[in-house]
């Protein structure tokens, strides 16, 4: 007996866990929709009209709601005003972006795309300074562009096709 309570209590707080950690995080989020335990808000979407059931959802909640994919909250923003607080006046809170484990095992945080802070600020200056020194939004950009081709080319007929 004392094992089947133990067993069934194990389980409610399992079942629990997720959803008090995502209670414990709203101080910070803006409200939204109730979210499921594990699944989040996935299976309240209306994926043939999403962008008619996202409004709806900002007519209730605002014009910045928070939904859950799985357990991972996302803020939505509805309206140019929203976006523009948000990415204008507020930008630095909301410049980072979500990391997926997959890339991080694979790619280790590098590469434009999904890199992140300063290494995205380091990446990002130093492509655009290469691109400054090839010549981008110059017109002899396409001049080199073709001699680089060439170049290709002749290397490509020296090795005989091996």
């Amino acid at each position: 007996m004392d094992l089947a309570v133990a067993l069934v209590l194990g389980l409610f707080y399992l079942l629990l866990l997720p959803l008090w950690n995502q209670s414990s995080g709203k101080g910070k989020l803006p409200p939204g929709p109730t979210s499921l335990p594990i699944l989040g808000n996935i299976l309240q979407l209306d994926v043939k009209a999403i962008s008619k059931y996202l409004s709806n959802l900002s007519k209730a909640y605002g014009p910045a709601y928070t939904l859950y994919f799985g357990m991972k909250p996302v803020v939505v923003f509805c309206g140019y005003e929203a976006v523009k607080e948000a990415l204008i006046h507020l930008g630095e809170e909301f410049s980072g972006r979500s990391s997926y484990p997959m890339n991080e095992k694979s790619r280790r945080g590098l590469g434009i795309m999904f890199s992140n802070g300063k290494r995205w600020k380091q990446i990002w200056r130093f492509s655009l300074m290469m691109l400054w020194n090839l010549g981008m939004g110059k017109r002899s950009i396409e001049d080199r562009v073709q001699e680089e081709a060439l170049c290709l080319v002749e290397e490509l007929r020296r090795t005989n096709g091996g």
